[in-house]
């Protein structure tokens, strides 16, 4: 008889980078990416979280790395990937994380609101995976999974920043899958609905403050319950290993059937 304990995980062998790993659906992934044998490197603003989830790793026999990096600066960018490539060499799997929400009516969003939301969701997005498909293409190739949300194809009142800055996301993963396919490389995006950590608590708390009521009913009628982070992160997992060898340039709705709803 066999002991599955002692099963190789699904990301044996692989180094995988994952930005706004220090938190929530990041920590998540952060430690399920560890526990399927992978070595993490996260790239977070939040120190003390990030050096947590790293230590969490490690008190398991996992690797981990983390370096702060505001991923919305160029210069930041570079100097993480230029330290990742100095500790472990290559890397192979990237999780393209790192974002936020606003929450307010069009007609009241400033400049200033629509610039930080671009940056942190956007930008961000840019300069990490622009730095990474040049890396990985050289380096053999991998796979890049992009959080995306129920917002990049659908419409939602007081979230149109943040519904632009996730369709933006979304079509990246969709043009790198096409633009980078024969350099070996795969890319999705996984498209969660509410999830129950620090930003999708303060979201339906906003909401709810702005009179929708999601936390009275609407959010059971969209998708039964909440998700749970790790939920989420078994998503990311499955994109990122060799069993989703042929999939690439798809949208996985973590969402119990929202988006089926429409």
């Amino acid at each position: 008889m066999t002991n599955d304990s002692k099963k190789p995980g699904r990301l044996a062998g692989k180094t995988a980078v994952i930005t706004g790993g220090a938190a929530g659906m990041g920590r998540a992934t952060s430690l399920a990416f560890a526990d399927e044998g992978a070595t993490v490197a996260i790239l977070d603003i939040q120190q003390e979280a990030g050096e947590e989830t790293v230590q969490m790793i490690r008190e398991k026999g996992g690797i981990a790395e983390f370096i702060k990096t505001d991923v919305s600066k160029a210069a930041q960018v570079d100097a993480a990937f230029d330290r990742v490539n100095e500790i472990f060499g290559s890397y192979n799997v990237l999780f393209n994380h790192a974002g936020t929400i606003t929450v307010k009516p069009l007609h009241e969003s400033t400049e200033q609101d629509y610039d930080r939301l671009m940056d942190i969701n956007v930008r961000s997005a840019f300069l990490v995976c622009r730095r990474a498909v040049k890396e990985m293409s050289d380096n053999g190739g991998g796979s890049i999974v992009i959080t995306g949300s129920i917002a990049s194809e659908l419409g939602y009142a007081l979230e149109s920043l943040y519904c632009m800055t996730k369709g933006a996301v979304l079509q990246l993963a969709r043009t790198i899958s096409v633009e980078y396919r024969d350099k070996g490389i795969r890319c999705n995006a996984v498209c969660p609905g509410f999830v129950k950590t620090a930003h999708g608590l303060r979201e339906i708390s906003e909401l709810d403050e702005a009179g929708q009521e999601w936390e009275d009913g609407a959010l059971a009628d969209a998708q039964g319950r909440i998700c749970e982070p790790e939920e989420v992160a078994s998503a990311v997992v499955f994109l990122a290993s060799d069993e989703a060898s042929f999939i690439t340039g798809n949208a996985l709705y973590v969402d119990n059937g929202w988006y089926a709803k429409g």
